[in-house]
């Protein structure tokens, strides 16, 4: 017997994607997460480009995290150049880093996520039956908006992001007109951890091998060795000698892998494991009041996860704000010169790796982009084949739903753009 189930329409992943899953005599057989969205050859026609465009172009590959790109992009540039950019700048694009957090958690934990635990179809539908709860999620993204919008010049693609610094940075006076804003968002934060907390979760604690950034202070964001739970501790320059990509039929997108392990997790579950320690005091009193430990392996609950990350990034948004110093200029310089540089950081979905060679005129010759999503491609097939043999009890209806609830623990940003994921299941 052949059972061929197709979802058309599933809106809320970013992208477009398919999923295979074959079931034979009771058994999962086949779990293919693929990307069949065309590609966009980003790292191809970077080649030939002046390096200090690259930080504009690359923040063009995802609505939802340029910045993101823009800081993996400069920070491996400046690599290049050795420019090692004092405090004022950095606390800069960490403060800029967090408005993204805002915007990218929000958006995933109340239109994205959330309706799968609450019986909703989207986000809209949800907003019916619950609209003061949904205006706190936007209330939330928007405190977000309005702190990249500042900072980086507009709320989408942030044009203030150059190789040294900033184009302009802002006085002390126009950062403190967020603090209010900030400190609502900061405390529907501290309300988020506790609503999604009392949702139902599937029972699915798995044994990961997290890989995140590790900074001596910070909860991680823009710097930081990549180090893992199971060993790994390197530099950003030495990312392609321990992770490598590989192409599979079934998706147009490079699934990493680590040498010579294999699947690997990145993302808020990872970062919340290896960077406890490091969270901002409110952060960590929501994660204790919740009862979530540090330890937390269950991909379902990825979504509290997230959001004691917006605590966080209120928090630290705050505290930014609050010993802010404006820089005597807004940018540094150094001549360029030939040479390969790379960086890492954390994009709300996980590690974002950037990789480029220049010459003595500050033409890229090479690049090299790993997003988060493509990181964790083997492990999204990994937990959708554990959750489909957990779940072969039930109808195609019901096993098609945990398993879309499934890839949407993760996020993927398949794309910048909203579309569709068609979910074939086999059965023979």
């Amino acid at each position: 017997m052949k059972r061929t189930i197709k979802v058309a329409n599933l809106a809320r992943v970013e992208g477009e994607g398919a999923l295979d899953l074959v079931i034979s005599d009771g058994r999962v057989v086949k779990a293919n997460f693929s990307i069949f969205e065309s590609p966009r050859f980003f790292e191809a026609f970077l080649q030939g480009r002046r390096a200090a465009e690259a930080p504009d172009l690359t923040a063009r590959i995802c609505g939802i995290c340029p910045v993101a790109y823009q800081m993996s992009s400069v920070h491996a540039l400046e690599s290049i150049l050795g420019l090692d950019l004092p405090a004022p700048w950095r606390q800069l694009r960490r403060l800029l880093y967090c408005g993204e957090w805002l915007e990218s958690h929000a958006l995933h934990i109340y239109f994205l996520h959330a309706p799968d635990f609450l019986g909703y179809p989207s986000g809209l539908a949800l907003a019916q039956d619950f609209p003061e709860t949904v205006k706190e999620g936007l209330a939330i993204k928007k405190a977000g908006n309005d702190l990249v919008s500042l900072l980086g010049g507009r709320e989408v693609h942030p044009m203030n992001v150059r190789v040294g610094g900033f184009y302009r940075t802002p006085t002390p006076a126009a950062l403190q007109t967020l603090v209010p804003q900030l400190e609502k968002a900061l405390a529907l934060a501290q309300k988020t951890v506790r609503w999604v907390a009392s949702f139902t979760f599937p029972d699915a604690t798995w044994d990961y091998e997290f890989v995140v950034l590790r900074h001596p202070q910070d909860y991680p964001l823009c710097e930081g060795r990549l180090v893992s739970n199971r060993g790994l501790d390197i530099a950003a320059a030495d990312f392609e000698d321990h992770i490598a990509e590989e192409h599979v039929r079934h998706s147009n997108a490079l699934q990493g892998f680590l040498l010579p392990r294999g699947a690997y997790l990145v993302g808020p579950l990872a970062r919340f494991a290896l960077n406890y320690d490091r969270l901002s005091p409110l952060a960590r009193q929501a994660a204790q009041e919740v009862g979530l430990a540090p330890a937390c392996t269950n991909p379902f609950q990825s979504i509290i996860v997230r959001s004691i990350e917006l605590v966080f990034a209120c928090e630290e948004a705050l505290r930014l704000i609050r010993t802010y110093t404006r820089p005597p200029r807004p940018y540094l310089e150094a001549p360029w010169r030939p040479g390969r540089g790379s960086a890492i950081t954390e994009a709300p979905r996980g590690i974002l790796y950037h990789r480029y060679t220049v010459d003595n005129q500050g033409i890229i010759q090479d690049a090299r982009i790993v997003p988060p999503t493509a990181q964790n491609q083997k492990t999204i097939e990994g937990d959708l084949c554990r959750v489909a043999a957990q779940h072969l009890h039930l109808d195609d209806q019901g096993l098609t739903h945990i398993l879309e609830q499934a890839i949407r623990n993760y996020d993927p940003c398949i794309s910048c753009a909203t579309h569709c994921l068609r979910l074939n299941v086999i059965r023979t």
